[in-house]
């Protein structure tokens, strides 16, 4: 047909995809035109436009008019504001409803034959399964989008002055690359096994109709060639009648993607969904990077209200007026949609406006594809879930062992004892759930219940032995339990798959187990002091034993005054079974995660330094203020403490591995805060390999373990000697007043310091004990009042000023970290 014969249709929204889809379907009978914004292209002449003005759609259809005449055979309106938070945004009125009336009051000048309208099928109240609606159906839309498109119908009705009119209310449409947003996000989280995949709020058998492309453009095809006969006003219903329900969709999908015939999904309550929803979306603003691993929440409160929202549609009168009738059906194209996704997961999900996880697109950093580190991902998680299966067999046994506690054990503490049945019912739930590989978010549940056992009974001052043993012993075991054993959870596939064991730049690794090996050791010292002082403090024993230190005049002794003070006694707790519980929590955190935890668990190494080095210095402060402020010393706070102090030096070195490792990943371009909590691979992606460190001789292991990254100089052991000597200075020289205490102050912080610089990775720490060792010079001419005093101090202050030159040998590399090169 020649082009100048050919009737005009003209279609607003023209550069978007369904709008391409319509011009190519009407292109060959008809001169198909455009309205688009500004800047927009599309393979049909295009004439900008902004519906939100008035004055921009009189220009534009001033300017349709010279080039094309003022006859127009149809016009498609298919422009119009989406979004799917909900909200009710001033564009929806701006562009749905005013932008419509606008458009046909401009159009009152033209002779328009026909005026389609695409508006949505969710215009119409919903319906229950089993039931259909027909364009009778109340129109009772639900959110901000459906109610926008009903009231740009009632505009059009009072504008369209002689116009005829179609309004066809559209299913969501879908092809073979492309589909609707909850289809979408349906299908990604089942992909990526997202937590969500797993919950549902509404009845699984609702679903919503659907329609492909193809027959969306064959239905309006059919109403532009049949304008003429269709009336004034026609309301069609266009769609799939059959819609697949939610249970349905989640088997195919899951089926398709991982070979699983039956998706588990367990309904939740909605009130339950609407708060989870709510608190996701409070999150997104403050905790950007932190929502959903890295993505912004998808699932909002009013789309828990339309979860039972059913649209099944009666297609008859579209059959009747258009004889058109549905070629495709979503049961028959979700193999190709799937397939189209599985060729390339990262852009199909971009394309659908989701935001894939940080591992799909890290898979093409490791040179793998998306599918092939999903798969293999799958199998290792799997296989290491049925080897350490026992560890939640032994949990569930540790519940029920909790619930029968308080009668046999006789805890004589009501509140203990409903804490431990209370907890007891909760390890069987969710250790039975940690069963399933794909739960692994319930051993972290575990290891909650676990911390809570180890604090309960210094919450309600379990007074019995029994109780308090019985908790603390069974806390550590459930958190050992549930977070010790392979898989560990919520590693990032790509963490847990790729990546060196050793930073780059480093001659060791800092994660190794002869690194942490003696830290645990350390730990362990610590936590049976503890316990034993604990025992005290609950009044579990009479004594404790202290054979230097004989306290003060009452019967008690010095360790016993010490942990009966009124320092002591601020705490609402016992603050040796907080010492006690810090100690077991450095003992499993130590323990926890592979040799590479450096890079694939930053948040539980930093966490495993902050239990050390910061509770290092409370400590080293409790040992300073014994003499000065409760008179007397603790023998065994003092052990302690040295327990606590020499855990710093082997602790810097992973501290220091994992913070270079969040900048080198920053500098890449991701989330600090997702790597911090995921993990991620690093410079060097070879497959992680199997620790061989216990196959060597026991004389290298042990070499390994006090030497790896700690060394202690001639100098440095000398500024502790000094320290020593200056904490016992009013035993030795018989010191007292401000000079005794200076020198203890002195003496402790020069000890800490030294200790520290031990550490490789820490040597520039040794000039602070030349600033301590001036200070002391300072303190021993203004207080020393005997000349053995005043020696003492100048000749201790000026051999710290002097130790603190050499550096003392670093022998391993550290990535180029400053002191150390």
């Amino acid at each position: 047909m020649d082009a100048a014969a050919k009737p005009l249709v003209l279609i607003t929204g023209a550069a978007g995809d369904i709008g391409s889809t319509l011009a190519e379907a009407l292109g060959q009978d008809y001169t198909v035109v455009g309205l688009d914004r500004a800047g927009k292209s599309a393979a049909v002449p295009l004439f900008e436009v902004d519906l939100g003005s008035e004055a921009s759609v009189r220009e534009a259809l001033r300017q349709l008019r010279e080039r094309h005449g003022s006859r127009i055979a149809s016009v498609i309106h298919l422009a119009a504001y989406f979004d799917f938070t909900g909200e009710d945004k001033p564009l929806y009125d701006k562009v749905n409803v005013q932008g419509t009336r606008a458009l046909l009051r401009a159009l009152q000048d033209f002779e328009v034959e026909q005026f389609i309208y695409a508006g949505t099928m969710l215009v119409h109240e919903a319906t229950s399964p089993g039931e259909r609606i027909d364009e009778s159906q109340p129109i009772a839309p639900r959110w901000a989008y459906p109610r926008s498109k009903a009231a740009a119908e009632e505009v059009i009705r009072q504008e369209r002055g002689r116009i005829p009119v179609v309004l066809f209310h559209l299913a969501g449409v879908y092809d073979e690359a492309r589909c609707v947003p909850t289809l979408a996000f349906q299908i990604e989280q089942i992909y990526t096994r997202g937590f969500q995949s797993h919950l549902y709020s509404g009845d699984p058998r609702v679903g919503q109709s659907l329609l492909h492309k193809e027959d969306m453009a064959d239905a309006f095809r059919r109403a532009v060639d049949r304008r003429a006969s269709l009336g004034e006003e026609t309301v069609l219903l266009i769609g799939e009648p059959d819609p697949m329900g939610y249970d349905e969709l989640q088997d195919a999908i899951g089926q398709l993607v991982h070979g699983d015939k039956e998706w588990t999904t367990l309904r939740i309550p909605k009130p339950a969904a609407k708060l989870g929803a709510a608190l996701q979306q409070s999150l997104e603003p403050v905790i950007p990077d932190a929502v959903d691993h890295g993505r912004k929440p998808f699932i909002r409160p009013f789309m828990i209200t339309l979860s039972d929202d059913h649209y099944a549609l009666d297609i008859g009168r579209a059959r009747a007026l258009l004889g058109w009738e549905p070629r495709h059906r979503i049961r028959r194209t979700l193999p190709r949609l799937i397939a189209t996704l599985k060729r390339d997961p990262p852009g199909w999900i971009k394309a659908h406006g989701l935001e894939p996880p940080e591992w799909l697109e890290d898979a093409e950093e490791v040179g793998l594809a998306p599918d092939a580190l999903r798969s293999e991902h799958e199998a290792l998680v799997r296989e290491q879930h049925g080897r350490y299966l026992w560890t939640h067999f032994f949990n569930i046994g540790l519940g029920f062992w909790l619930l029968t506690g308080p009668p046999a054990l006789g805890l004589q503490s009501l509140p203990l004892a409903v804490s431990d049945a209370v907890a007891g019912v909760l390890l069987v739930v969710f250790a039975s759930l940690s069963l399933s590989w794909r739960l692994g978010w319930a051993r972290y549940v575990c290891a909650f219940i676990g911390l809570w056992l180890l604090a309960a009974p210094l919450v309600f001052w379990a007074p019995t032995a029994a109780g308090y043993l019985n908790d603390t012993l069974v806390g550590m075991l459930v958190m050992g339990f549930a977070v010790l054993g392979l898989p560990t959870p919520g590693v990032s596939p790509v963490a847990q798959l790729r990546g060196p064991d050793t930073p780059p730049g480093w001659s060791f690794n800092p994660s190794s187990w002869t690194q942490r090996l003696p830290i645990i050791g350390l730990a362990l010292v610590g936590l049976l002091i503890s316990r034993y002082l604990t025992a005290y403090q609950l009044g579990h024993i009479d004594s404790v034993w202290d054979p230097f230190f004989a306290g003060g005049p009452d019967p008690k002794n010095g360790t016993e005054e010490i942990i009966t003070s009124s320092v002591s006694e601020a705490w609402p707790v016992p603050d040796a079974g907080l010492g006690a519980l810090t100690y077991a929590l450095e003992i499993l955190t130590g323990v926890i995660g592979a040799r590479h935890r450096w890079r694939s668990m930053p948040w539980l190494v930093l966490l495993f330094g902050m239990m050390i080095v910061p509770l290092g210095a409370v400590s080293i402060f409790f040992i300073i203020i014994q003499p000065i402020w409760i008179g007397t010393w603790c023998t065994l706070c003092l052990i302690g403490a040295a327990a606590m102090v020499v855990q710093i030096p082997y602790s810097l070195d992973e501290i220091v591995a994992t913070l270079q490792f969040l900048r080198r990943r920053r500098r890449a371009g991701k989330s600090v805060l997702l790597v911090l909590l995921r993990g991620d691979t690093d410079e060097g992606s070879a497959p992680v390999e199997a620790p061989r460190e216990f196959e060597r001789s026991p004389r290298e292991v042990v070499y390994d373990m006090l030497h790896g990254g700690a060394g202690l100089p001639w100098s440095l052991a000398a500024c502790i000697a000094i320290g020593a000597w200056l904490m016992f200075s009013r035993v030795a020289l018989g010191a007292d007043g401000m000079q005794a205490n200076a020198d203890h102050l002195v003496g402790a912080l020069v000890i800490t310091f030294a200790v520290t610089a031990c550490a490789e990775v820490a040597r520039p720490v040794r000039w602070v004990n030349a600033v301590l060792g001036i200070a002391l010079v300072g303190s021993g001419i203004a207080w020393g009042e005997t000349t053995a005093q005043l020696a003492s101090s100048v000749i201790c202050g000026l051999a710290l000023v002097a130790l603190s030159a050499p550096r003392g040998p670093v022998r391993e590399r550290y990535g180029g970290f400053p002191g150390t090169a």
